[in-house]
């Protein structure tokens, strides 16, 4: 459930509750000449939408500042993550701390699409990268990757203020690669920049498609250039289905 869709919920529980609470309560007159209010189920029914309310705000915080829910819905993450499984986003580090080299990271790409993606961060501002017979190179040393379902089967190279893919580089008017001026070197991943590559390197729309993932700022270039980017946050834990939770590393 999104934010929007649970304070719409809300709002009709808190309708009906004052809906409710218009009407008089039923009074008892006993023969001594005591008058009580009788419990009705009217009462009951707005004791519990008391306590929905209550627990549907609390929910609303935690998803929209600190944590949420996150629906996998492609195989994009495998073998690490399945299709259907369901993990815990922290949307809170972020705001603190910079992401880390192997977290796996929500956020919305700099293409147009409906829902957030989710790849494991490979590549930090400053750092160099090259994907070659295979294997990722980050700042010359290859990588240990026990988690990818396959090795990737292009060529990648950051180089001549671009990312080059199987010697082609990136269209800048339909991936995010940012313009010359914000490169600090030629072959080094420009500040604020991130590449993001998905464990199942050969079946992933990530960074060797897209180019740069933001965590803030606007997107320097491609179909979204100029609109708002981000890092929704860090998926820390896989608690769905019941045979797979474990901590997301």
């Amino acid at each position: 459930m999104t934010p929007l869709e649970l304070l719409a919920l809300i709002a009709v529980f808190a309708i009906v509750r004052v809906a409710i609470s218009i009407r008089p309560e039923t009074t008892v007159v006993l023969a001594e000449g005591e008058v009580r209010t009788a419990p009705t189920l009217r009462t009951v029914v707005r004791e519990y939408l008391d306590a929905f309310i209550v627990a549907g705000l609390v929910a609303l915080f935690l998803i929209t500042f600190v944590v949420r829910t996150f629906f996998i819905p492609s195989g994009s993450m495998e073998p690490t993550l399945q299709i259907y499984d369901v993990l815990l986003v922290n949307e809170f580090e972020y705001r603190f701390t910079k992401p880390h080299e192997g977290d796996i990271v929500v956020f919305p790409p700099p293409i147009i699409s409906p829902n957030d993606f989710i790849k494991r961060t490979i590549g930090l501002p400053g750092d160099t990268i090259r994907v070659h017979a295979g294997t990722v190179y980050r700042n010359g040393v290859a990588l240990t990757e026990p988690y990818i379902a396959e090795k990737p089967n292009y060529e990648l190279e950051i180089k001549n203020y671009g990312i080059y893919v199987d010697g082609t580089p990136l269209d800048p008017a339909l991936s995010n690669v940012p313009p010359r001026a914000r490169w600090s070197a030629p072959d080094r991943i420009p500040d604020g920049c991130y590449l993001m590559f998905g464990d199942n390197r050969t079946n992933s729309q990530d960074s060797h498609a897209w180019g740069f993932a933001q965590p803030g700022g606007v997107f320097e270039a491609g179909p979204r250039k100029g609109e708002k980017a981000s890092f929704t946050g860090h998926a820390f834990l896989l608690f769905w289905p019941l045979n797979r939770i474990r901590i997301l590393k």
